[in-house]
């Protein structure tokens, strides 16, 4: 962070003009959302030339411009960095001119419940900056919304209007304690805002600048039990003065799957007693989600993790690292493949949000279980539906079968893994037919060859240059070279993803970004 150096931490703050091209899951989408967002942020680095700001604030950016308090120029700035999970992006500007006149603001330490916060910012409603002042409220793991992610946050209660997000939180000695972000969903709760604790933000940096990328929270690849039964803790041989969590379902792909055993009990990790509620002690006596432990640490980083095996206690190094998740939470452009008017994507949590504000298509409960409870089973692992159906005289009758959004489960009698792999099921297919087999005994059934005649004339009807996406799917598109790749249909069938509406991944929903 850098400031001016007039003394006056107001001029931590620049305004910024965003211009983000906001993909659309709903193909019927013809047109792209180009809209400017005026946004606030802050400095920081060593050589004073670094800029932070929330990742969703430039989620979709093409062109991010930055303007200094009492300046009427805006300096085109270049995104080096963007953290979902943390919602947290870096930029730096390469004019000269910019850095002008400004020299580092010092991050401060945590601060303590009841102590006094001041954020900075350009909130809609006005072109001034704009100073609102409160104090910390509750410090605790919160869900953050943009990456889905539980890490440590600040709930203050001054309010964080639309356009705060990004801008600077102080305490009442000048210095930055972290990054005004989100505010409560809750529409019955006023003055209630969130805040990115210095922390979240330091390592955000750090790990940026050890690896020149930022490669994320590391996360834990099981889910875990509560074990605040004492029949419970009596079965898995604890003793009376034992207390931990009990690991219930480890993902295939995670790194714990060849170390942790279902039921183990987790004592410890890295020497830190965990509670039979999960928690682990915090400062001041208070008490916080063990999470907060593996949010400390980096990814490629180890724990010792003490456990309770077949009633005999054991040492565990576990390597950290981020699992993925079955169902993506941020996704640049979706994919797609197209076939005699099918027109199949991949669920992500974008996808699922589009879902959920169309009045036409409800998200099928199984998807939403998928995603709330859903573990990758192998690496390359996709859910993939049927989104649409381009009208034509191939399809009719199946109009209907979008509705629901149905997983698709088979191909002619194979399992399909992922997209791509159905997309070169579909392209070498020589049999008869394409049975396509779709969730709850559904299927789809068309004749090979009039279905792909019928896709060259469906594409040309609807103008769609071709008929799958670019992204992963670039090695179907070289070795089928009369299809070319297309970027516009790929942002198009996006509907309005950076709208923002809480729909996060997690039990607490606390908040809604700005």
């Amino acid at each position: 962070m850098v400031v001016e150096n007039t003394g006056d931490f107001s001029q931590a703050v620049v305004s910024k003009a965003s211009t983000n091209s906001n993909p659309a899951t709903d193909s019927r989408k013809d047109v792209r959302k180009v809209a400017p967002l005026h946004q606030t942020i802050h400095f920081h680095g060593n050589d004073g030339r670094k800029v932070l700001t929330t990742a969703h604030s430039v989620e979709h950016y093409t062109k991010v411009k930055l303007k200094k308090r009492g300046s009427d120029v805006k300096y085109l700035a270049k995104v080096l960095a963007i953290g979902n999970d943390c919602d947290i992006a870096m930029l730096t500007v390469e004019d000269d001119e910019f850095w002008e006149c400004v020299s580092p603001i010092e991050f401060g330490s945590l601060p303590a419940l009841q102590d006094a916060v001041t954020v900075v910012g350009y909130p809609v409603g006005g072109d001034t900056i704009s100073v609102t002042s409160g104090v910390v409220s509750r410090i605790e793991m919160f869900l953050y919304e943009q990456g889905s992610a539980e890490l440590l946050g600040l709930q203050i209660d001054a309010a964080i209007n639309s356009g705060n997000s990004g801008g600077p939180a102080f305490s009442d000695k000048g210095k930055c304690v972290g990054i005004a972000f989100q505010s409560s969903a809750n529409k019955d709760v006023e003055n209630m805002g969130y805040v990115i604790p210095t922390d979240v933000v330091m390592h955000f940096i750090q790990d940026y600048e050890k690896k020149k990328e930022y490669t994320g929270f590391p996360t834990l690849g099981f889910e875990w039990e509560a074990m605040e039964n004492s029949d419970l803790r009596m079965s898995m041989g604890m003793s009376s003065n034992q207390k931990g969590i009990l690991v219930s379902r480890i993902a295939p792909t995670s790194l714990e799957f060849h170390i942790l055993k279902q039921y183990d009990v987790i004592l410890s990790f890295d020497g830190i007693d965990i509670g039979n509620d999960g928690t682990v002690l915090f400062t001041n006596g208070e008490r916080i989600g063990f999470s907060y432990l593996v949010s400390q640490k980096y990814a490629g980083d180890y724990a010792i993790v003490k456990v309770i095996r077949d009633s005999k206690t054991i040492d565990v190094n576990i390597k950290l690292s981020t699992c993925m998740p079955l169902i993506p939470v941020n996704v640049q452009t979706p994919s797609y493949y197209i076939v005699a008017g099918f027109v199949f994507t991949v669920v992500s949590l974008p996808f699922l949000h589009s879902e959920r504000r169309n009045i036409q298509h409800n998200v099928h409960v199984k998807l939403l279980d998928k995603y709330w409870n859903g573990m990758l089973q192998y690496e390359d692992e996709q859910l993939v539906v049927i989104t649409q159906v381009l009208a034509a005289d191939i399809n009719v009758g199946y109009q209907g079968i979008v509705a629901n959004s149905l997983l698709v489960t088979a191909f002619n009698g194979n399992p399909v893994r992922n997209l791509k792999n159905l997309a070169n099921m579909v392209e070498n297919c020589e049999d008869e037919v394409l049975k396509f087999e779709l969730d709850y005994q559904k299927i789809v059934v068309l004749q090979t060859m009039i279905a792909k005649k019928a896709s060259k004339d469906i594409l040309s009807t609807y103008s769609i240059p071709s008929a799958m996406s670019s992204d992963h799917l670039a090695e179907m598109v070289k070795n089928h070279g009369k299809l070319k790749a297309n970027k516009e249909l790929e942002q198009i069938m996006w509907e309005g993803v950076s709208n923002n509406e809480n729909y996060g991944r997690g039990k607490r929903t606390p908040s809604k970004q700005k």
